[in-house]
Order: C-alpha cells, then sequence, then structure tokens
C-alpha cells in the first residue's frame, strides 16, 4: 500500500517562496512540512534589496524585522545615467519602511522561523531525491531514505527545479533571461550608506548597484540580459575594471575592501510563458520564473506566488486538484504577469543611451516625479498599474509603507 499522507501540504524549498507559502498554509489550519536541502542561516546570491511591495507582504506574514540582524532601511536612491547624469529620488520619511537591504541569509533563515513559530515542520539539510505522481498526493523520496506524501506539494526548488525534472516538466537548456554578478565590500564610504543605481552603457539595459548594509558594508554588483553586449563569459574579466570607474570608486571610497567572494548567478524572467502547475504540483518563486525582467528583483514576486499558491489550496481542498491548478494560474496571471509584461516593454527604452537618459532627466524633473519615481521604482504600487483599472485606489502613491510604528532597528 502506498504511504499514508505525512502532511496536507509539503512544501520543497524554505527560501521566501517556499516559507511564505508554509506560513499561509499553517495559519489556515494545514499541515505543513517545509523540506530544504540546505540548513539555515544560509547564503544566498542576491542584491539583498527588498521593494516596498515585498515588504507589505513580510509584514503581512509576521515577519519581525528585528529578527533580521542586517536591515538597513534605505531614504535616497541614486540613480546615474550612461552619460554620467545623476538624478536623487527620495523615498518619503517618518511613514513606515519603502526600501530595505539586508543579507538573505538573515533573512530567509527569519522566514524560516516564523514558518516554524506558525506551526509549520521544517524539515532542513535533507535533499529531495525523487518525485512521484500518486493519484490522490505525492510522494517525495528524501535523502535519508525517508518518504514523504501529501495530497499537494509547493514546489519552490530555485530556477532549475528538481521537481521538474523529476515530474517531466523542466525545459533542458533554460538559462534565464538574466545574469547577475554581486560581492560584499567593507569599509565602504559615507556615500555608500545611500542606495547607487548605475546604468552603464556597456551594460544596458542592465546597470551596476551599491546597496548599503550595516558598520559600513555594501552589497555591490551588477547585472546584465542575456544576449546583450557584455556575455556571461566576460562578467569576471570586467569586474575589477566596472569597480575602478571614476564615479563608482568615488562612491565605495578609498578605504573600501572585498569581504568573501564575488558570486555571479542566473536570473528567470518568464512568469508568463512556463508552465506554474502539472497534476498536484504548484511551481513558485524562481521555480515559477518570477523575477520582474526590468530590474531583476524577485523577493517580493516570490513571496507573492508562495501566498497565491497557498490560497488557491486552502480555498479548493484536497479532493479538487484542478479547481487549485486553475485557482493558482489565475491568480498570477492577474497579480504577476501585467507587471511582467509592462517591465519588458519598458525595457526596449532602457537598451539604448538615448532611452536610459531620457528616462532618467524624466523621471528627475521635479519634485514630485523624483517622489513618486522612487515609489514607482520600488514597487509601492503594481508596475503596471495604470493600464490595469481594476487595481486602482483613492490612496494611490499616498500610503504608508510596511512596519509603521515599530522602534528602529538596531542596526540604524
Amino acid at each position: 500500500m502506498p504511504p499514508a499522507a505525512t502532511a496536507d501540504v509539503v512544501v520543497v524549498g524554505a527560501g521566501p517562496a517556499g516559507a511564505a507559502a508554509a506560513i499561509a498554509l499553517a495559519r489556515a489550519g494545514r499541515r505543513v512540512t517545509l523540506v530544504d536541502k540546505a540548513t539555515f542561516p544560509r547564503d544566498k546570491i542576491c542584491g539583498d534589496g527588498l521593494t516596498t511591495g515585498a515588504l507589505r507582504l513580510l509584514e503581512d506574514l509576521g515577519v519581525d524585522p528585528h529578527a533580521v540582524g542586517s536591515w538597513t532601511p534605505v531614504a535616497d536612491i541614486h540613480v546615474a545615467g550612461p552619460t554620467g547624469h545623476t538624478a536623487t529620488f527620495p523615498l518619503p520619511r517618518d511613514r513606515g519602511a519603502y526600501a530595505v537591504v539586508c543579507r538573505r541569509a538573515d533573512l530567509d533563515a527569519a522566514i524560516v522561523d516564523r514558518a516554524r513559530a506558525a506551526g509549520a515542520t521544517v524539515v532542513e539539510g535533507v535533499e529531495v531525491t525523487g518525485a512521484r505522481d500518486a493519484g490522490d498526493r505525492v510522494e517525495l523520496d528524501l535523502a535519508d531514505g525517508s518518504t514523504l506524501s501529501a495530497p499537494y506539494v509547493v514546489a519552490a526548488d530555485g530556477m532549475w527545479s528538481p521537481l521538474r525534472k523529476h515530474l517531466g516538466t523542466a525545459e533542458p537548456g533554460y538559462l534565464g533571461e538574466w545574469h547577475a554578478f554581486r560581492q560584499y565590500f567593507r569599509n565602504t564610504g559615507p556615500a555608500a550608506r545611500d542606495l547607487w543605481v548605475w546604468f552603464e552603457a556597456d551594460l544596458l539595459p542592465g546597470y551596476a548597484w551599491s546597496f548599503p548594509l550595516p558598520d559600513g558594508r555594501a552589497n555591490v554588483g551588477f547585472g546584465i540580459q542575456r544576449g546583450a553586449k557584455v556575455t556571461t563569459k566576460q562578467m569576471k574579466a570586467l569586474w575589477p575594471e566596472l569597480l575602478a570607474r571614476p564615479h563608482i570608486a568615488a562612491v565605495l571610497g578609498p578605504d573600501a575592501e572585498p569581504e568573501g567572494r564575488h558570486q555571479a548567478w542566473p536570473i528567470p524572467a518568464r512568469v508568463d510563458e512556463i508552465p506554474l502547475t502539472a497534476g498536484r504540483v504548484l511551481w513558485v518563486g524562481d521555480a515559477a520564473a518570477a523575477t520582474d525582467p526590468m530590474t531583476g528583483e524577485g523577493i517580493g514576486q516570490a513571496l507573492a506566488t508562495g501566498v497565491l499558491a497557498a490560497e488557491a489550496i486552502v480555498a479548493a481542498g484536497p479532493y479538487r486538484p484542478e479547481a487549485v491548478r486553475s485557482a493558482y494560474e489565475q491568480a498570477v496571471r492577474r497579480e504577476l504577469v501585467a507587471d511582467h509584461k509592462m517591465s519588458l516593454l519598458l525595457i526596449r527604452a532602457l537598451r539604448h543611451r538615448k532611452g536610459a537618459r531620457a528616462a532618467i532627466r524624466v523621471a528627475g524633473l521635479t519634485a514630485w516625479t523624483r517622489r513618486n519615481f522612487a515609489r514607482w521604482l520600488f514597487e509601492d504600487e503594481p508596475r503596471a498599474i495604470v493600464v490595469t483599472p481594476r487595481r486602482w485606489h483613492r490612496r494611490f502613491l499616498r500610503r504608508d509603507g510596511a512596519y509603521r510604528g515599530l522602534p528602529p532597528h538596531p542596526s540604524t
């Protein structure tokens, strides 16, 4: 006989998408097992930036900023165009958090702890080595020889999802739409306490960044679109030259030192094309290629897909997998695909110097445009809200940020 279900839902992968799904399911009273091959805290290659949309989702999920040691609020964003013109975009003061930088090692561990506190069973350090559709459940083989079984599986197992391979839905040779490169620095100068973005001519429509962290540290890196001027094979060689460019070196300061090795990673950004479900499995986060194709930001999208998958499972119940699949796919189309397509359109303008230069100059034209561009860039509102009337509301670009009223984080 097949093994009895060991949970109502098994979530594979305990990054933001998987942990968010586990929290939402546990809150709804479902028995949830959250399994990951890593042991937390663990590093995750990332730019470490959190948008307003991501922060509001973290607040809704009950994640406490004080549990995230490197939590660093951002007040000002400096964006430089390919000819050197720089515009400064301020975020609202004293109204909550609109942009934050924190190390993924700290953030992901805090979300996993929140899932555990919400009632999820967390299994760390055990890899899923096999999966099968057993009709009324999905069975998962683990590296320790045990088996998990549940009516549904939420697959948050990354861009090259092993579950896609086990279940036959993987696309061989997929390399992602973007590629990014990151290194931590210490002893950075005062200018690096703000957030910087540089649209370098040879990187377009990609960009370089410096994101602030506590104690004079920063996450510094750059991202390129696959097929652009700079190839993925050239990124390592370009890195020291990019750091030496005068405007970037001036921000980092003369005493900045690399901390640890540089690392590169691919970014999947095709949520409008990739299969999101199969049988009783729902893919979320990077496994659903849910990254914003304009900025490369994926934490907010990961959290959103995790919650949407949980809501679909809760609403339809264990005996209606076709209803779960339909509800989840429709929710992703409703909440993410329009924004994804808008970002794809905007990328066209950023592919060329003139387009990038014009966009930055227009955005920095007045105090009103500067203020609202910053909020739009950091997803205070959905990217495509102007062309999706169903999402219009009276407080457009006037809402408070997340975590308003909490005492300051010790890192600030």
